[in-house]
């Protein structure tokens, strides 16, 4: 989860299942009934039909149709709900797993200060006119453990997918550890350069794998359950919630790095420090979004990247060992109503090209396939084959669809009238 350095790692999980109970009593017999509810007090009546205190308990193995009989309508629900969330639990949590961030650190010594290593058990009790040196002294190297976060397995294989943010240091070395706390050497497969989402790989195989869903079918209210190494101190922590909106566009940022994100799934379900590159799941044990931020000067506001967005690195990574993306060659803003009327454009929708703050940030590359094709800055990209560009369906999303040396067709308003280009996608390299 972005906004924060995080770790986490998985020991296991804490399931809170809730029994339900009733009290069942009652007085048989219309006339006793009438007299024992009329002359004594129903706190006096509660004993006399249940002495003892006793309490039915609903044992939660039972079947739905005798819960539904013996609960009313809503706490049937209550408990109905209870049972997918442990089951989808149950389900998916073997195929999460954290992710130790270590790397080889300059340890120093302090003469001056507390860093001292021989404590404080010497000092100087003589005026030698001795001068402590200031500057930390530096000693041996040590491999420490500096951040983490989590991921999910995709493949039996050990394929592992998470956010790019957690595995961003070039430099450092990565371990997974499972369910079973066993631990792994990890090397990152590939790092997606439009989206915070990237691949580990571990030698192992027969691991359990999560299911994947469809986030393009999430709805608004609907519950959705996180899993991550919360606050890099408690592995694999559940927490439960809703979907509390869809289509965010949200900026990220955390250990000097920040990204913009499109189309983010918003959530009330707690996602914390060490939450990164978990999985979002619905109630089916499916994952619909991978954890990757949240609104710190807010309560219960996090964000997950729809899992449909990875589905076609996922492939690709299987089939080619690498993330594969295409490649149009364009800087674009996105056009609503409000950005259309203040700037005077005649269309508002659409991907305007426009060019960064540097001189360097054009808004078409040259020798790109957009330059190929003839787009210009200050175009704007209507359409893709066929579908409309907007909020709900930025170019990104679009483009991301197809795979290098596919042919798109892009509708362009160009100069106040409307052309059709077919565009030749290449494969981005970094």
């Amino acid at each position: 989860m972005k906004n924060n350095k995080e770790k986490k790692y998985p020991q296991g999980y804490l399931i809170t299942v809730v029994v339900i109970s009733l009290i069942v009593g009652g007085i048989t017999g219309g006339v006793a009934g009438f007299l024992t509810s009329s002359i004594f007090p129903s706190s006096f009546t509660n004993w006399l039909t249940n002495p003892l205190g006793i309490t039915k308990i609903i044992n939660p193995t039972e079947s739905n149709q005798n819960i539904n009989q013996q609960l009313s309508g809503g706490q049937a629900v209550i408990m109905e709900e209870e049972n997918l969330t442990t089951q989808a639990v149950q389900k998916v949590t073997p195929a999460v797993v954290s992710i130790i961030v270590t790397k080889e650190l300059q340890q120093y010594y302090n003469f001056s200060g507390p860093g001292f290593p021989f404590g404080d058990i010497f000092s100087f009790p003589f005026d030698f006119n001795f001068k402590a040196p200031q500057q930390p002294i530096p000693g041996p190297k040590e491999k420490t453990e500096v951040g983490g976060g989590t991921g999910f397995i995709i493949n039996s294989d050990g394929l592992i997918l998470t956010n790019k943010h957690v595995v961003s240091d070039t430099e450092a070395e990565y371990s997974v550890i499972l369910t079973d706390g066993s631990r792994y050497d990890a090397s990152v497969v590939g790092r997606d350069p439009f989206n915070d989402i990237a691949f580990l790989k571990i030698e192992a195989d027969n691991l359990p794998v999560i299911e994947l869903g469809d986030s393009d079918k999430i709805e608004i209210g609907q519950t959705v359950i996180a899993i991550g190494y919360a606050l890099g101190e408690y592995s694999n922590s559940v927490t439960k919630g809703i979907v509390s909106g869809m289509g965010r566009d949200i900026v990220a940022g955390g250990g000097g790095q920040s990204e913009e994100l499109q189309g983010v799934i918003q959530t009330d379900a707690a996602i914390n420090p060490g939450n990164s590159g978990g999985p979002l799941i619905n109630l089916q044990g499916q994952v619909i979004g991978i954890n990757t931020a949240v609104n710190q000067q807010g309560q219960l506001i996090g964000f997950a990247i729809p899992i449909n967005s990875a589905k076609t690195l996922i492939a690709s990574v299987i089939e080619n060992g690498k993330i594969v993306r295409p490649f149009l060659g364009v800087r674009y803003a996105m056009l609503n109503e409000q950005i259309a009327e203040e700037n005077q454009i005649a269309v508002d929708y659409g991907a305007l090209l426009a060019r960064g703050s540097t001189a360097s940030e054009l808004a078409v590359m040259p020798g790109s396939p957009a330059d190929i094709a003839g787009l210009e800055e200050n175009d704007i990209i209507l359409e893709l084959n066929g579908v409309k560009l907007n909020a709900d369906n930025p170019l990104s999303k679009e483009i991301a669809k197809y795979q290098p040396g596919d042919v798109i067709t892009l509708k362009i308003w160009h100069d106040g009238k409307e052309k059709a280009v077919n565009v030749e996608l290449a494969e981005f390299e970094e």
